[in-house]
């Protein structure tokens, strides 16, 4: 159990670092339907490791899954860039932090049964979920309002990609299973250029290369790329009933956003500037005191 807590940890604090350089690159000139072009098309990359994974042809309830699993995760980026660009990034993270561990909990349930989640996993998951909900809560302006159903639906998409995913790994090792999940993710981005709109706002000359964007772009890539990797490893590793625990361990993700915003407010202020107050820091400490409790469930 411990390997999968680890590895999912790991996994967030990348995603903390990829998320801020997102935000720094959406804040310009690309736009979400090229940034998520971009992204599924350096995934097929992954085809380089072809060599080292025990690939075997799927069947078609396999390919099935890894299919769906593609295109929840091209559609789920997109939606997210898009919440990206329209609103702070930390805010739109803690609403899908909040609400996706409940989508994984029924998916869960729906897909696997009441019996796959113990009374203890449901214990833990109580206790990091509340966490989430801490550290997301706030006031609500119109902009928050306004970027909830968008937010939402990216984390219902998630989930079923979580979902998929586990089904996936449940017929094939680690490696060749992400190896064919990225591969399709790469087919489904192909998509894109078919249509013209999306062609010309793809190949355009200045998206996510332009001389301002191609440093976080390359730093989002790559931490990106490591979470993703790391995330799908815990996955492929969890027992089934730990699958919401997995998203509602993501309120260290912002604990680890919260603690690198405070970085460039502080001595960057001009690159990214968040919002600093007693009542955010005393909310941050009591999310740490729940996520404590309920990483303590678990290991003990």
């Amino acid at each position: 159990m411990i390997s999968w807590l680890v590895v999912i940890i790991l996994s967030y604090f990348f995603f903390s670092m990829a998320f801020l350089c997102d935000k720094l690159v959406l804040s310009g000139p690309p736009k979400p339907k090229s940034y998520t072009f971009f992204v599924g098309a350096l995934g097929g990359l992954i085809i380089f490791l072809a060599p080292f994974a025990e690939i075997t042809f799927l069947n078609a309830t396999e390919l099935t899954f890894v299919f769906l699993e593609a295109a929840a995760y091209v559609l789920g980026l997109y939606i997210m860039y898009s919440a990206f660009e329209r609103f702070d990034v930390s805010k739109v993270m803690v609403t899908v932090g909040a609400t996706q561990p409940i989508f994984i909990l029924v998916l869960t349930w729906l897909f696997w049964g009441f019996n796959a989640v113990s009374k203890k996993e449901v214990l833990a998951f109580a206790m990091l979920l509340a966490a989430t909900i801490i550290i997301s809560s706030g006031k609500k302006t119109k902009a928050s309002r306004g970027y909830l159903k968008i937010t939402i639906l990216a984390s219902l998409i998630f989930s079923l990609d979580c979902v998929f995913q586990k089904y996936v790994f449940l017929t094939q090792p680690f490696l060749a299973g992400f190896i064919w999940m990225r591969m399709a993710a790469f087919l489904f981005v192909l998509l894109f250029l078919f249509s013209r709109k999306s062609r010309k706002e793809i190949l355009q000359k200045h998206t996510v290369f332009n001389k301002k964007s191609v440093v976080p772009f390359l730093g989002s890539q790559t931490s990106g790329g490591l979470a993703n990797i790391l995330q799908s490893f815990a996955i492929s590793l969890a027992p089934v009933g730990v699958l919401p625990i997995i998203n509602s361990l993501r309120g260290i993700q912002y604990v680890f956003l919260f603690v690198m915003a405070l970085f460039f407010s502080f001595f960057f202020p001009k690159i990214l500037k968040e919002e600093i107050s007693k009542a955010v820091i005393i909310k941050k400490i009591v999310s740490l005191i729940f996520i404590a409790a309920g990483l303590a469930i678990l290991v003990l």
